[in-house]
């Protein structure tokens, strides 16, 4: 169940302005809080969402309504998040711990993506005339970067003529991704990733070798730091993936090269980690060229098409070493 933060993680200025907009009354139909993936923006947006839903209550209701919010049982509270998928994640209990809107229709139409489809929305439509309890109501969508073209266009319709109190509150990694017609019926407010000296404290009494390789590889976002704090068996394996991103770009021979690399062979998480780290030490790599950026770019816009892994992960090493 998500929690309700008592304090964000750096991003003051659109805590603030959020702030600002309750205090004066000035609540807008729509936010859309964009910005790189693990930053908090569905931890603001879960917060803001307990701003609105206990304005004005006293303290004992507002007890009841935060745990209400935890537990995705406000009436007022519409959440779409985690979706089910056939084959991927079909545990209903596991869905409801961040979703709470029906998705019956998936399980019938074998759902296979974690796109938000039309009639995900026409699902979430059909509660949003809900007589509220609330003076607001909120809708929360997490990465609404993930819409079909119809399902776009179904919420833009609603956010066109949104019911009297709700209130949208919309992520995604990038605001590009979205129909411009959404983002202008929104608040946008731009989240920027968080300065070390920020997230230093969190990590608590993490040794000093482990904190440098945390705060490198969260790159300014809480939520990967907190992953990696919290999983030592996910430090353990971004470790070994960088340490094979060390072996490719130190070795010598085409073998040493293609040794390094055989996990991009095949989709999946270690190819997604060992990517990720080459990236990482190649930007740090003190006497890295031209070439090299150039060859791991073509080998990145390679992986996104359905052309053989393999055959692409040779030719990047090959490439690579000639420089």
């Amino acid at each position: 169940m998500p929690r309700i933060p008592s304090a964000i993680i750096g991003h003051e200025s659109p805590i603030e302005a959020l702030r600002a907009d309750i205090a004066s009354g000035n609540v807008a139909h729509a936010y859309l809080f964009h910005g790189p993936a693990h930053l908090g923006k569905m931890t603001t947006a879960l917060w803001f969402a307990e701003k609105l839903l206990c304005a004005g209550l006293d303290e004992e209701r507002r007890k009841q309504s935060v745990q209400e919010i935890e537990h995705l049982t406000h009436p007022d509270l519409f959440i779409i998040d985690q979706l089910w998928m056939e084959d991927v994640c079909e545990d209903w209990d596991v869905i409801a711990r961040s979703s709470n809107i029906p998705q019956e229709h998936r399980q019938k139409a074998g759902a296979k993506s974690d796109m938000i489809s039309i009639d995900d929305i026409r699902a979430l439509h059909g509660r949003l005339h809900e007589k509220g309890l609330s003076p607001y109501r909120c809708c929360i969508i997490r990465s609404v970067d993930r819409m079909q073209d119809l399902a776009s266009n179904v919420l833009l319709k609603i956010l066109e003529e949104p019911p009297e109190g709700l209130v949208f509150i919309l992520t995604a990694d990038s605001a590009d991704a979205l129909l411009p017609t959404i983002v202008s019926r929104a608040r946008s407010m731009h989240f920027h990733r968080v300065a070390d000296h920020a997230l230093q404290p969190l990590l608590g009494d993490v040794s000093e070798d482990d904190q440098g390789f945390i705060l490198g590889l969260a790159q300014g976002a809480p939520g990967l730091l907190f992953a990696l704090r919290n999983d030592p068996d996910a430090l353990r394996a971004h470790r070994a993936q960088h340490n094979a991103a060390l072996a490719f770009w130190n070795g010598r021979t085409l073998a040493d090269r293609l040794q390094s690399i055989t996990p991009l062979f095949k989709r999946g998480e270690e190819a997604g980690r060992l990517l990720l780290h080459l990236a990482l030490v190649l930007r740090l790599k003190p006497d890295h060229c031209v070439p090299e950026v150039q060859a791991f770019t073509a080998l990145v816009e390679g992986l996104q098409t359905n052309a053989h892994r393999q055959i692409l992960a040779q030719r990047f090493a090959l490439d690579s070493l000639a420089v």
